[in-house]
């Protein structure tokens, strides 16, 4: 039998198979909390958490057409999250310096109360990913991640196409991506 909120979940899924930004963005508030709680349970790291929120949802954006809506969306987007957060830690399991980092440091930081600083060196690397960006990037990122403007409004405000402002967005998200591997002793 299905519930109200299971046609919900399939009406907005249909949409976004059809490329819709709305719908999109109405999942992404939707889950956005659930996907961050498990990840950090998992990874135990506000700012791996949040990197992998992100990829979750590209991941779902980027393989819009191929969902399946007989299937739980929010099984499938679970599933994706255990599934990086497993090669993160996977990752970090043969990565001496990363082992250290997310094994030893953020238990440490727990017990030790040194969190906030921890949680300051994230967000000043933050700043620095950001700033290395090239302008028109950074400006399309700041005004996705910081005001919260949906593709189509960035599109519409910068009078540029909205697969520009998506290939921006994306390359935005791997150059931070790499930066955040580069200096990953902070993390």
């Amino acid at each position: 039998m299905l519930e109200a909120k299971d046609y919900n979940d399939k009406l907005l899924v249909s949409e976004l198979k059809n490329g819709s930004e709305k719908a999109f963005r109405f999942l992404f508030d939707l889950y956005y909390q659930d996907i961050y709680g498990y990840s950090i349970s998992l990874l135990k790291s506000r700012e791996a958490a949040e990197e992998n929120v992100q990829d979750v949802f590209m991941k779902v954006w980027q393989h819009r057409e191929n969902l399946n809506l007989e299937q739980s969306f929010k099984a499938y987007i679970f599933t994706i999250a255990r599934n990086q957060a497993f090669n993160i830690l996977n990752k970090a399991a043969n990565d001496l310096a990363l082992k250290e980092a997310v094994f030893y440091e953020s238990q440490k930081s727990h017990e030790y109360g040194d969190y906030a600083i921890r949680e300051e060196d994230c967000k000043k690397l933050r700043k620095q990913a950001i700033k290395q960006l090239p302008p028109k990037r950074k400006q399309i990122f700041k005004m996705s991640r910081k005001k919260g403007m949906s593709y189509e409004e960035i599109s519409q405000e910068l009078g540029i196409s909205i697969n520009t402002v998506r290939n921006q967005m994306s390359k935005a998200l791997e150059s931070m991506r790499v930066f955040f591997q580069v200096h990953d002793e902070i993390i």
